[in-house]
């Protein structure tokens, strides 16, 4: 059974600020609990790097408390009894015991401060994360047997789970991250409720419910979190296009089960990162996001072809989109937007390698399209292959481990990852007599083909192609003199 270290071991596993915190609020005649994540990390034989705080203490007089003790105090959080504070290395938290609820219709909780541990814990989200150690004392406080959950490996609430979820509905995703991180299971009727109060989620703020969906994606078990919202119907609000494509249903089984086949492409995209030293340092999340989002164009470019066949074409470019208009309504970054849009836009470039072959020209394209991306696009491209049909699967391993060993070698010849034209913009002005334009782009775009095509050229090489292209455009042609025709 999961048991707390011993108290002497606590106290060598813990910082040396959790103790002196302690004893400085029981010398002022105030109550201090270390509580939530800290504790159950605890449990699984890890310290937290979050050091969280619960008491009696009013804010101002947890200031009074901390004066001349922190080395700086911050008050954002002082309307929700929070005080933040440094002390040396270590950044804590201290909020005040609660009893607050959540107006149905608002975002933000409605807080009244309370007087009893016990009752503070009531109102937080798991079981698991309410169970407190008393300070200095280091007494287990686990009123809702969180640890007997943890041990049975289940998330559970404190109270009813509806009362938890309307407090805060934000509550229903971190379940789900719960699932994904640690490995473990909700209970049933936690699971009803989700799916009971699915709808709330859409009180809750784009950023926080992003925050929560990265952690969930970056977790050990993917997979389980994803199902876990699908299954409710939380993602029918929270990611609209995977839900969708559980509904891709084929009854008469012409095409495999995309759903459980996004699935197991993020499960398996998860299990090819390297190491922290690695090309991927893993958890990461664009490609595990690109790998759960590849297919989601299916749904909408689903065609059933007269043999009987069903084809999804261009379902990589329509997906691309959905994924950059997804992000942007949980408020991703730019740059997460375009890699995650890009891989996806990408993920079927691969295919038809195997049979046709490509060209250094098209090696050289696949490098330069996919730039910075490309670790993750071999990730993910290697990750999409789901056929139980062994010797396919081993012939398209084999096709991808020859396209990588041409990258490799063109890359040794040709530094194929910053490939430019043999003639950069400031030359090709110079040579033709132009000024800043249009022009100079177009010149530019056509060596840059030319140098895809047939690698790299020398300088006199190029310049006759330069001058070969400007002879076939019309800005170099003479302007005719005003009055005078042109011969």
């Amino acid at each position: 059974m999961l048991q707390l270290p011993h108290s002497s071991s606590l106290q060598a596993l813990l910082p040396s600020v959790v103790m002196d915190l302690g004893r400085l609020f029981l010398d002022a005649g105030h109550e201090l609990s270390l509580v939530g994540g800290p504790v159950r990390d605890l449990f699984l034989g890890r310290v937290s790097p979050d050091l969280d705080f619960t008491t009696d203490a009013t804010p101002d007089q947890t200031l009074a408390v901390v004066a001349g003790w922190a080395d700086a105090t911050w008050e954002v959080g002082r309307a929700f009894g929070t005080i933040a504070l440094r002390k040396g290395k270590d950044t804590i938290e201290v909020t005040t015991y609660r009893a607050e609820s959540y107006d149905p219709d608002s975002r933000k909780p409605l807080v009244a401060f309370g007087t009893s541990l016990t009752d503070d814990l009531y109102r937080r989200d798991f079981t698991m994360n309410a169970m407190a150690l008393r300070l200095p004392s280091l007494e287990l406080v686990d009123p809702y047997n969180g640890a007997i959950d943890l041990e049975a490996r289940i998330v559970r609430t404190p109270g009813p789970p509806s009362l938890s979820f309307s407090d805060d509905p934000l509550r229903m995703m971190r379940a789900a991250r719960f699932a994904s991180q640690l490995g473990i299971t909700v209970a049933d009727e936690v699971r009803t409720a989700m799916t009971d109060m699915a709808e709330r989620i859409s009180i809750i703020s784009a950023e926080r419910v992003r925050d929560e969906l990265v952690k969930l994606i970056n977790g050990a078990d993917p997979r389980t979190g994803i199902d876990l919202l699908v299954d409710t119907g939380l993602a029918e609000l929270v990611l609209p296009e995977v839900a969708a494509l559980k509904l891709e249903v084929d009854e008469h089984h012409r095409h495999k089960d995309v759903y459980q086949h996004s699935l197991q492409v993020l499960e398996q995209a998860a299990g090819h990162e390297t190491g922290p030293d690695g090309a991927v340092p893993g958890p990461d999340f664009v490609l595990r996001f690109a790998a759960l989002m590849h297919d989601v164009g299916k749904p909408a470019t689903r065609r059933f072809e007269p043999t009987g066949a069903v084809s999804f074409r261009h379902h990589d470019v329509v997906g691309s989109k959905l994924v950059k208009a997804r992000m942007r309504a949980l408020r991703f970054d730019n740059d997460s937007i375009k890699a995650v849009a890009r891989l996806v836009e990408l993920h079927m470039r691969f295919y038809g390698y195997g049979e046709a072959g490509w060209s250094d020209s098209a090696v050289r394209r696949y490098v330069t399209d996919a730039g910075e991306l490309l670790p993750r696009l071999h990730r993910l491209t290697r990750s999409d292959v789901t056929t139980r049909n062994r010797k396919k699967a081993e012939r398209l391993a084999f096709a991808y481990d020859d396209l990588e060993q041409r990258i490799e070698e063109l890359m040794a010849k040709e530094e194929l990852e910053s490939v430019r034209p043999d003639l950069d913009g400031a030359v090709i002005m110079e040579l033709l007599g132009i000024k800043p334009g249009p022009v100079v782009g177009r010149a530019y775009r056509y060596l840059l083909e030319l140098r895809m095509d047939n690698g790299p050229m020398d300088r006199d090489t190029a310049e006759r192609e330069l001058f070969a292209w400007w002879s076939e455009q019309p800005e170099s042609a003479p302007e005719p003199v005003r009055g005078v025709e042109a011969p």
